[in-house]
């Protein structure tokens, strides 16, 4: 069994297990029971995982809130998710104390120095009058009884579109269990671990990307569970990253395109001063990957890079190789084993190969989920016994699916269906630009036009014309966005999703339109 680290603080498997023994006493002793959910208002920390697991052995659901939330947003959620139990680092306990529920019990997890080091904080004192986290799982026995199948995590999702949702799952049923295991494996290169044929303990991986969000939780989680060894960072920076790789001989990473992104525009001199041979399997999903950075990033680290498609609520459905991605660019891979996806038309019948429909689909666990008091939501991410997570996509003939765009990013311009992540794939391999988002305003001719917002690379120099005169040479014309807007920076997601709400909305307030 491997070890988990975080700072200068490691725990051997079996020291791991005891903490997360103590952790399940003690959140047992403060009332929350089986079925009860406890919110973890944390930064990536090992009291994290301590909490997770504890809660697992109790059949207690963890609920990760995200720490940037504003005091309504973490009010709405406290709320929502009925949790029994707030932990919650001492850093971000005062921004947000009017926003608890009254009566919620809270436990305050002291900020280590690696997290405080990480976001440029000095020392943090803890607030007065509440319980430690450390003092409380220190004082607990270990748990003694046998723990059975966790339940998944309640996560929420990202809320682009409005309030987020809260996925919550029945417990799984052995069968059930091995079925995400299988998926998780496939997805995060430890099938070899699941078949018995490679001793986890030769696999080092690190946690990245913030753990509030579903793919860090999952791979997390997994990661721990199945036996390897796992170094906890704070926050991604990249040429941190690349240190890591070298010092701890990491293996196995889960990522997001725009880390990809951060990395590619280090100093080649900074690429050049680390060794990576290391690395196995580098996985990523979340977000579309610009195609010129993936390839990127495969001449720079080989072919190790791999990819997935899915959904909190669908699971991971498609799966791809280096060697797949080149012979088919852009695609998210071919089915995995157990998964179902179906690309379809408005009468819900499967379109021919090449052919633009939405997509859905389901893993072999099955789609028994519901949103915290949201049954109608539920019940609209629901079509012919799949789930739809609201995307636009095509299988070509060899069977490897292709996403175009977001259902709800759609512009609809004169009749004419225009997909933005296609103006998007042509403007990031323009010179000069770094990032961009293509949307759609209000056109009292068309109904819609198009609409960019471009952030230019360092240095450069970019105009509106000469940006609409290159993308006219490999666009069809009414493709080509009439406005182009240049930022600084775009509003992202830590798991490097645009969010094109914040864009679009100055645009359609007041008009009697669904943003």
């Amino acid at each position: 069994m491997g070890w988990v680290k975080s700072g200068n603080r490691v725990l051997t498997g079996d020291q791991f297990d005891q903490r997360a023994r103590r952790a399940a006493a003690a959140i047992s002793a403060l009332g929350v029971g089986k079925g009860d959910g406890i919110a973890l208002y944390l930064r990536n920390d090992l009291a994290y995982f301590e909490a997770v697991f504890g809660a697992g052995m109790l059949g207690i659901y963890p609920v990760p809130v995200n720490w940037h939330y504003t005091v309504d947003e973490a009010n709405y959620l406290l709320t929502d998710s009925g949790v029994k139990l707030l932990l919650i680092h001492a850093d971000l306990y005062p921004p947000i104390k009017d926003a608890i529920p009254a009566g919620l019990p809270v436990v305050i997890v002291e900020t280590p120095p690696e997290v405080r080091e990480a976001y440029g904080l000095g020392p943090v004192p803890n607030p007065a009058g509440l319980p430690l986290w450390a003092d409380l799982v220190d004082a607990a026995d270990p748990w003694p009884g046998e723990a059975g199948i966790a339940p998944s995590s309640i996560i929420y999702t990202s809320g682009t579109t409005g309030r987020p949702k809260g996925v919550t799952r029945p417990a799984f049923t052995e069968e059930q269990n091995q079925a995400v295991s299988a998926m998780l494996a496939g997805s995060y290169g430890y099938a070899e671990v699941l078949a018995g044929t490679r001793d986890p303990a030769t696999i080092t991986t690190a946690v990245i990307g913030p753990v509030y969000h579903s793919a860090p939780n999952a791979h997390s989680a997994f990661s721990i569970r199945v036996g390897a060894n796992v170094v906890i960072c704070p926050r991604f920076d990249a040429e941190a990253l690349l240190a890591l790789i070298e010092k701890e001989g990491i293996t196995h990473l889960n990522m997001v395109p725009i880390m990809f992104n951060r990395l590619l525009r280090l100093p080649d001199e900074v690429k050049r001063k680390y060794d990576l041979s290391s690395l196995q399997f580098v996985t990523h999903a979340a977000a579309p990957c610009p195609p010129p950075v993936k390839r990127a990033m495969i001449d720079w680290w080989g072919p190790v890079i791999w990819e997935y498609y899915g959904s909190t609520e669908m699971g991971n459905v498609t799966s791809l190789s280096s060697a797949e991605w080149l012979a088919h660019p852009g695609s998210v891979g071919k089915v995995m084993p157990g998964a179902t996806v179906r690309v379809v038309d408005d009468a819900g019948q499967d379109v021919p190969a090449g052919t633009i429909g939405e997509v859905m689909g389901r893993n072999s666990y099955g789609i028994d989920f519901t949103y915290q008091n949201a049954p109608e939501k539920r019940a609209s991410m629901e079509k012919y016994g799949l789930v739809t997570p609201g995307d636009m996509g095509y299988f070509d003939a060899d069977g490897f699916l292709y996403l175009c765009d977001r259902i709800n990013d759609m512009i609809i311009s004169g009749g004419a269906n225009i997909y933005p992540a296609e103006i998007e794939a042509e403007l990031h391999k323009l010179p000069g630009v770094a990032d961009c988002a293509v949307f759609g305003i209000p056109d009292e001719e068309f109904g819609e036009s198009v609409m960019a917002v471009v952030q230019p690379s360092p240095g450069a120099v970019l105009t509106a014309a000469g940006l609409q005169a290159e993308l006219r040479k490999v666009l069809t014309g009414y493709k080509v966005p009439r406005r182009i807007d240049f930022a600084d920076g775009l509003p992202r997601e830590d798991s490097g999703k645009i969010f094109k709400r914040k864009l679009r909305e100055p645009f359609w307030e007041g008009r009697e339109r669904r943003i």
